[in-house]
């Protein structure tokens, strides 16, 4: 079914098999129409010219068995009747094809292990071009499910792999479905070789999914791709630039797809994806334009005019570009922009459309114009019966009888005939205006109207009234924050009228029923309305309006309170200068409310601020800035660190609201200044040197490409041997080559980025020895942590040189399952008597043996410690819930209960992991209850991961997603919702 109508242009993909019911839209067929179809311009003459595909019911064409040479085109529908002609929106009616991929073979892929992938779909011409992508992998319908790994793009079709694992190899085939005509097809198989490396490479992110520039519509769902090559497997980082990501968003996909749920014009921007992994970062920008089809803002009516009058037909539409208007009238061409007829005649009566369109699409408007002629009555707006007016006031009697053409005015007060004087005016519409009133002007008032059609009169009588004065008015006021305060009003009236008193601030009409917090009117006596302001606060500063009010006349009176309390925000915070670990910072100054500025502090949040309340003091320069300070240094920062910066000002009531956060910076990049921490070196059982130590956390990376330099020498070398780590969460390095027993060893570890290298940490000594130990350690005990880790301790071993300790190896194994020779190990350095064992198996019996090791080989073995593994968690998975408050201040999260089996450890209770998105690490709660609430975040994605806490260890994650207060009333639109959406578009009518 496709309307025809105004609203709507559907563009339908058509079987030739189809029949196509092109439906009337808006028009009223209880009027007696008359109805023909236009196709390319021509008209369809189903009268004189019967065709076996066309047919007319009620308005609606029925084409049966459609042809595409002969039905494929525009089609227009006019109807006309007895009060004009009116044309309908054009329809377009298309025929759908998907047509099949190319028989030749595709060529192979061969890529290493480890590296990235793009297999090419190439798809075949179609329309509509809305198609869903799909890939077969090796046998049909074995589809690929997108992952953190894989992801297939819905613009080209191809699949991409960011890292090429072994298991990937096979046959894949690029799969299409056009849901609009119900038809697949896919492609001949493309093989996948992956080369196996020995050692698998590592990749810096490499970003092969790029969206276009992109136009969308307003009110549109919007979905942008961006996907990486690399490993490891990169993470996928959105922002918009100059601003934050607009509130109605939605990432998916593990971050390859950017959603823009119900598109604003504000959202229009330059949109930035980011990806990153320990071996490189890349990025993309592009531009997103939000465009929008014509919308109503103001449209035509039937209207009803008298003959002779002035008449200005108007239509107003938004969209962008802006829409131009054109006119029609009874179906032919009347003009464009504003329709003016400064003297209508009968002529001008018929049907009108006003067509409002740009390149999104168009829309429809139709009224009917109506030119009538009357002679003057008096029926539907008599002259007041009853009128009232204030002493030395002004008076207005207003005569508007329904005629046309417009009629002549003759007033009369008794018999008395008025003309235009110093006090009294006779205006064009008939009414009559009296300056000055007073005793003397009581009477009855007669309004006489003739045209050419006839003649009519009204009267009413006129009384006046004692005028209403302020006796009592309010005073300026000078008051404190949370003080109360009286602002008095009195008025004289006339006894035999009601008052009412209105209390404004600011021309913001006071509501005593919804403001009753802060604002009571105090009506003491008949004439008395005085206003009592309790608690007032610095928002209540302001000028306040008295006015006393009767049915005749008003009077008003005013008074300025002013509020002393904690100062206003500072405005405009920027950053106009970026330094490594400095910015110059600038505002402008707020309002002191009252009490001067003392002082202003100057708050930061850098990138890795969990909480997004938790800003930090920053240190400045100069150190204390004063209440008139508009601008200072803030330094003592990270380089290469993300910063934003909001500012309070001080006064003698305390520290006052905080600015708007500045728009968020990044910092120079600059040379490290932090080492690795606890560096140990120490020789392996077959002579390899091995060093470890505590890598440096990411805020001290200072730039790009952060990596360490391991170095090393024997005690008597001049020179350092030394080699680089490129990844900085590396905490371990391993020199093969044998080192010359019975020699000492010196170990050290600095950092280097992009800028240059860092400081080197303290020298750690390590000693290559000549003989095996020959001792065992001593006292080995062993304790169960969960049902899969376990810690273990012993007596250390101390030998001097040359039968010198450099670690100890640590074998377990279960007693009856396992074979010795295949227990695992554990290597600790000499320093350690302790470590945990992991990896081991639920409810099992295990023997730890512990032996010292060197350069030379290993020492003899422990007596052999028995221990038995706890039974695992439950292995069930949380069903987590959660509810935000009906203030969106607390999110609220729960639970289903968990309870073991018999084979499983004891539930003792839960741990919650709160995190942003795309972070590892956040806060982490623990509780016995099934239930935890937070304070709501105020922008942000976040993750809540919730596991059950056993003696066994943690059960398995469940994971739910949290958006901050600004995101959180964007709801995505379901399938269902956007099907009703197009419904709803379908059947407007004109």
């Amino acid at each position: 079914m496709v309307p025809c109508g105004p609203c709507v242009c559907l563009r339908a993909g058509l079987r030739d098999d189809a029949v196509v019911l092109i439906q009337l839209c808006g028009f009223d067929e209880g009027l007696n129409a008359f109805f023909r179809w236009w196709l390319n311009n021509w008209e369809i003459k189903l009268m004189e010219q019967p065709d076996e595909h066309f047919s007319l019911v009620g308005g609606n064409l029925v084409i049966t068995n459609p042809d595409k040479g002969k039905h494929a085109g525009k089609y227009v529908c006019v109807a006309k009747n007895v009060y004009g002609t009116v044309i309908s929106k054009e329809a377009i009616v298309k025929f759908g094809y998907l047509n099949q991929f190319p028989t030749d073979e595709r060529e192979a892929v061969h890529v290493k292990e480890g590296q990235g992938a793009v297999l090419l779909c190439s798809p075949p011409s179609r329309y509509p071009s809305e198609v869903m992508f799909r890939w077969i992998y090796n046998d049909f319908p074995n589809f690929i499910l997108p992952d953190q790994r894989r992801f297939v793009s819905q613009t080209t079709g191809n699949l991409y792999i960011a890292k090429v694992e072994a298991s990937d190899v096979g046959n894949y085939s690029c799969f299409v479905s056009s849901p609009t005509i119900g038809k697949s097809v896919f492609s001949m198989p493309i093989p996948l070789i992956p080369q196996i490396e020995k050692e698998v490479k590592r990749y810096p992110a490499d970003i092969r999914v790029k969206f276009p520039k992109t136009y969308a519509l307003v009110h549109q769902n919007i979905t942008l791709e961006c996907f990486a090559l690399g490993n490891p497997l990169p993470h996928i980082r959105w922002r918009k630039l100059d601003a934050d990501l607009p509130p109605n968003y939605e990432v998916s996909m593990n971050g390859a797809l950017l959603h823009l749920i119900n598109v604003q014009y504000e959202d229009e921007g330059s949109y930035e994806c980011e990806t990153l992994n320990v071996k490189g970062m890349d990025w993309y920008r592009q531009w997103l334009y939000v465009e929008g089809a014509p919308e109503w803002a103001e449209h035509i009516n039937d209207t009803e005019k008298d003959v002779g009058s002035e008449l200005t037909l108007r239509c107003v539409a938004v969209g962008k570009p802006v829409p131009w208007i054109r006119w029609l009238k009874d179906g032919y061409s009347y003009g464009k922009g504003e329709l003016k007829f400064s003297s209508l005649t009968f002529e001008d009566s018929g049907m009108y459309q006003c067509i409002a369109e740009n390149e999104w699409g168009t829309i429809y408007a139709s009224a009917e114009l109506r030119v009538v002629s009357c002679a003057p009555t008096f029926i539907y707006n008599p002259v007041k019966k009853v009128l009232l007016g204030a002493e030395n006031g002004r008076v207005v009697i207003e005569c508007k009888p329904r005629a046309a053409p417009k009629p002549k005015f003759i007033w009369k007060r008794g018999s008395e005939l008025l003309t235009n004087s110093s006090r009294m005016l006779i205006w064009d519409d008939g009414s009559l205006e009296i300056l000055n009133a007073s005793k003397s002007d009581e009477g009855s008032y007669t309004c006489y109207a003739e045209n050419d059609r006839g003649k009519s009169n009204s009267t009413g009588t006129l009384t006046i009234t004692e005028a209403t004065k302020i006796i009592v008015a309010p005073s300026d006021t000078e008051t404190v924050v949370g003080d109360t305060t009286v602002l008095r009003c009195s008025a004289s009236y006339d006894s035999s009228l009601d008052i009412t008193f209105i209390w404004t601030v600011d021309s913001y009409v006071i509501n005593f029923y919804t403001d009753f917090e802060h604002y009571e009117l105090l009506m003491g006596q008949e004439n008395t309305g005085d206003l009592l302001i309790k608690n007032i606060q610095v928002r209540h500063a302001g000028r306040y309006s008295c006015t006393a009010q009767t049915i005749v006349d008003n009077a008003t009176a005013e008074a300025d309170v002013s509020v002393k309390g904690l100062p206003g925000p500072p405005g405009g915070v920027r950053v106009e200068e970026i330094g490594d670990t400095s910015v110059k910072l600038r505002w402008s100054l707020g309002s002191d409310h009252g009490s001067p500025l003392i002082q202003h502090v100057v708050q930061t949040r850098d990138f890795y601020a969990l909480d997004p309340e938790d800003w930090k003091i920053a240190s400045t320069s100069p150190v204390f800035l004063d209440g008139s300070t508009e601008s200072t240094t803030v330094v003592d920062l990270y380089p290469w660190m993300q910063y934003e910066f909001r500012v309070h000002a001080i006064n003698e009531f305390g520290a006052g609201e905080n600015s708007r956060p500045s728009i968020k910076i990044k910092t120079w990049d600059a040379r490290p200044t932090v080492s690795p921490s606890d560096v140990i070196g120490q020789v392996g059982i077959s002579g390899e040197l091995i060093v470890t130590w505590t890598p440096v956390k990411p805020q001290f990376f200072f730039g790009k490409k952060f990596g360490y330099v391991v170095a090393f020498k024997q005690h008597e070398d001049y020179e350092w041997k030394w080699s680089t780590v490129e990844d900085p969460e590396t905490r371990r390095y391993v020199y093969k080559e044998s080192m010359t027993p019975d020699t000492e060893i010196q170990v050290k570890v600095s950092t280097y980025n992009n800028k240059g290298e860092g400081p080197s940490s303290l020298i750690s000594v390590v000693y290559s020895p000549r003989l095996a130990p020959t001792e065992a350690p001593l006292d080995v005990y062993a304790r169960q942590v969960t049902s899969t880790e376990a810690l273990v301790w012993w007596l250390p071993v101390y030998q001097a040189p040359p039968n010198w300790v450099d670690g100890y190896q640590i074998r377990y194994w279960r007693k009856y399952d396992d074979n010795e020779a295949a227990a695992s190990r554990v290597l600790v350095h000499r320093t350690i008597n302790q470590t945990r064992l992991e990896n081991m198996r639920p409810d099992s019996h295990y023997l730890i043996e512990v032996r010292a090791f060197n350069g030379a080989g290993l020492g003899p073995p422990s007596e052999h410690c028995e221990m038995f593994t706890r039974r695992p968690p439950p292995s069930r998975r949380l069903r987590v819930y959660k509810y935000v408050s009906f203030n969106r201040k607390w999110l609220y999260l729960y639970w289903d209960h968990i309870y073991n089996y018999w084979n499983e450890s004891y539930v003792e209770g839960y741990k919650i992991l709160f995190r942003k998105e795309g972070e590892r690490y956040g806060k982490l709660y623990t509780t016995g209850r099934h239930y935890f609430d937070f304070p709501m975040p105020e922008t942000g994605d976040y993750v809540i991961e919730v596991r059950a806490r056993c003696e066994g260890g943690d059960g398995p994650i469940s994971q739910i997603r949290v958006q901050g207060k600004a995101t959180l009333g964007a709801e995505s639109l379901s399938v269902a919702a956007v099907l009703l959406l197009a419904l709803g578009w379908m059947n407007l009518g004109l």
